[in-house]
């Protein structure tokens, strides 16, 4: 992939980088690899469980891409296993993101729990061993927004945070940046109740790789999830995320609260960074000033080039999964400041970070 490829289009940019590793693969990657290094000038470029546009999340193929495409951090969010062992997926319920559904040796398996105070049906990885998970592929989680990825269905196995931390450090190499792994826990108040905390785990992995500052990130939506890994002392930033409604699960403040000036400097007597909604950024709200002044980084989610997800201004044509103007969007947000952004479009938003350079 060359650098005038980087400058084109996000259509016609994200129809190549689609067609051509879809194509060669191999020499794809080889490509991207040559790039030289660079560090990062402006806001970091998170990629989302990857590069989420482009790959089913949460899968090699996602992190690889991301990170040869742009992506400083890369996200995996944690669930654990029966055996608890911490992997990689979006939610604890797999059957948008495996095959499981299909797989009639569990079909038993199928069950109704209460996760974070709402009913959820499906398959958890709670209930299954480390073993089990690996003999199920991964899928495409959005299939009709995103049919492109649909070719990649059945290439993609569960991953354990362990392999991301060793996939980060190979890419590392490879890129000569150092590629930081972002991790979340995921419903850590609804895992302690059911005897397989998060935060014991991924503390003990955190240790046992000597993970520093400069490659690994914790966030969380639960301020409590946070509190227990701060009390490790492991020296590591962490990222408190906020929510558009409500608030953490078991958590007596809302997030409306948290985004207070008051709330923000009480997130900064544990937390380095926030991460809210992009919407939250948005004037007449003042949310990104009010924490850069409580001494807090702004790391805002989720950034997508789908016209769906893309404010009314910026969308393009009439579909909800055609690409709307995504740099517009990124314009935006780097000129007023913010840190960093969470993207499943990390090469989009690399591009868009590098129109800021002189």
């Amino acid at each position: 992939m060359s650098r005038t490829f980087r400058r084109r289009s996000v259509l016609l940019g994200a129809a190549a980088a689609t067609a051509a590793t879809a194509a060669a693969p191999a020499s794809a990657a080889s490509s991207l690899a040559e790039r030289p290094p660079r560090r990062p000038a402006g806001p970091l470029v998170i990629g989302h469980r990857g590069a989420a546009g482009w790959r089913p999340e949460h899968t090699a193929d996602a992190y690889v891409y991301a990170v040869r495409s742009g992506a400083d951090w890369i996200e995996p969010d944690l669930v654990p296993t029966k055996d608890h062992v911490l992997v990689v997926r979006h939610e604890n319920e797999i059957s948008t993101t495996t095959d499981v559904a299909r797989r009639p040796e569990f079909t038993d398996r199928r069950t109704t729990k209460t996760v974070d105070g709402r009913a959820v049906t499906g398959w958890f990885t709670e209930d299954f061993t480390l073993r089990e998970l690996r003999t199920l592929h991964t899928v495409e989680r959005l299939p009709q927004l995103r049919n492109r990825n649909t070719v990649f269905d059945g290439r993609g196995r569960v991953m354990t945070f362990q392999e991301v931390v060793d996939l980060a450090r190979r890419l590392s190499r490879e890129s000569g940046r150092r590629i930081t792994v972002f991790p979340e826990t995921k419903h850590p108040t609804y895992f302690r109740s059911v005897g397989l905390p998060l935060e014991e785990e991924l503390i003990r992995v955190i240790r046992r790789n000597r993970l520093t500052a400069r490659e690994c990130v914790v966030q969380s939506f639960e301020p409590s999830s946070l509190r227990r890994v701060a009390d490790a002392r492991l020296g590591l930033p962490l990222w408190q995320a906020l929510g558009t409604s409500g608030g953490p699960y078991g958590h007596p403040a809302t997030y409306e609260e948290m985004a207070t000036p008051d709330g923000l400097r009480e997130i900064a007597g544990y937390a380095d960074w926030i991460g809210p909604d992009k919407s939250s950024l948005v004037p007449p709200r003042t949310l990104l000033a009010d924490a850069h002044a409580a001494g807090l980084k702004v790391g805002a989610y989720t950034f997508r080039a789908e016209n769906q997800y893309l404010p009314a201004a910026y969308r393009r044509g009439g579909a909800p999964g055609d690409f709307g103007d995504a740099f517009a969007e990124y314009a935006f947000h780097y000129g007023r400041g913010v840190d960093a952004v969470v993207t499943d479009f990390p090469d989009i938003a690399a591009q868009a970070r590098d129109a800021l350079r002189p």
